[in-house]
């Protein structure tokens, strides 16, 4: 049987015990048909797997005793996406939840000068990164910050040291991203905008701040999809430039 891993944010490297709650012991009990004495994999979300012996077993409370911890590596390279808020909620949901499986750190919902939405349901999108991340067994629960207005997302990111790529539809010259990773970079912060693009002022802004204007491929994309061909592209970068590398 395929494992299953459960979520605890609570755990740390030295816990010796946790209990889950009515939502997830239900999952436990009920689903999954998992009784005292079966062992399950916990994840605290930030890197370390655990494997527990399950102690108590009910549908409104487990109890399980930790048996290992496990600290997982972090991928090698930091991928911060900041996309715009789709005018279909669907849509962005989707984006969230290809984009870590494949591999995501951080996402910031950037509110453009030419964005429809401009608000976005912050506990709905956190279940979805967590279901994501359990799903695709990994130990890293991406960061989901609260939606920015671009003049100050571009303020916040004066300090910023990261690689920073920006993928607009204006005919100016760009890069295809793939190329533009060829020294790959340990932290990357890629601009994704709305379906009506950013502005000649965002562009500007952008530019002036040394983002890398990119092209993700000779068709148009939509925000989300654009979204996911990034974050694909740079892992699959990553992969290429790690077997080179041996």
């Amino acid at each position: 049987m395929s494992m299953q891993l459960f979520f605890h944010s609570n755990l740390h490297s030295s816990s010796t015990n946790c209990f889950f709650d009515k939502e997830e012991s239900q999952h436990i009990v009920k689903v999954l048909r998992k009784k005292a004495g079966d062992t399950l994999h916990i994840t605290n979300g930030k890197g370390l797997l655990f494997e527990a012996k399950l102690d108590f077993a009910t549908p409104k409370q487990c109890e399980v005793s930790i048996l290992k911890c496990t600290p997982q590596l972090p991928r090698p390279y930091y991928l911060h996406l900041v996309v715009a808020p789709t005018k279909m909620n669907e849509r962005y949901e989707w984006f969230l939840e290809k984009a870590t499986e494949i591999g995501v750190d951080e996402i910031t919902p950037i509110i453009c000068e030419h964005s429809e939405r401009t608000t976005i349901k912050v506990e709905r999108f956190e279940k979805i990164l967590l279901s994501a991340m359990k799903q695709s067994l990994q130990c890293y629960l991406p960061k989901l910050n609260a939606p920015i207005a671009s003049a100050q997302f571009f303020k916040t990111m004066l300090t910023d040291s990261s690689a920073k790529y920006i993928a607009h539809c204006q005919e100016n010259e760009k890069r295809l991203l793939s190329r533009a990773l060829k020294s790959f970079p340990e932290r990357i912060t890629v601009l994704i905008g709305p379906e009506g693009d950013f502005s000649t002022n965002e562009i500007n802004t952008a530019l002036q701040q040394a983002f890398v204007p990119i092209s993700l491929g000779d068709t148009r994309l939509r925000t989300e999809t654009a979204a996911i061909v990034a974050c694909h592209t740079i892992a699959v970068i990553n992969e290429l430039t790690n077997i080179s590398s041996t």
